[in-house]
């Protein structure tokens, strides 16, 4: 079965945790299928720029996961 888990954090440093720490938390048997990253800027009312780093991972849950299994790796 194939699930998707987005991240979305203001400092790269902190994606990158966020999606070691996820990947870390799957099963041995999980298939990572795609890993996207993206880079928003913007800015904000007093001219200072906003980033946003998202990931996006498109995994493969093993066959037989039980659904206590699977909430296990929501954050």
């Amino acid at each position: 079965m194939l699930a998707v888990k987005i991240f979305d954090e203001e400092h790269e440093q902190d994606l990158e945790m966020a999606v070691n720490q996820f990947i870390e938390s799957l099963s041995p048997k999980t298939k990572i299928k795609d890993i996207q990253f993206r880079v928003a800027v913007a800015e904000d009312s007093d001219g200072d720029q906003i980033f946003c780093f998202s990931a996006m991972i498109v995994y493969e849950k093993p066959e037989g996961t039980s659904r206590v299994e699977r909430k296990r790796n929501i954050f």
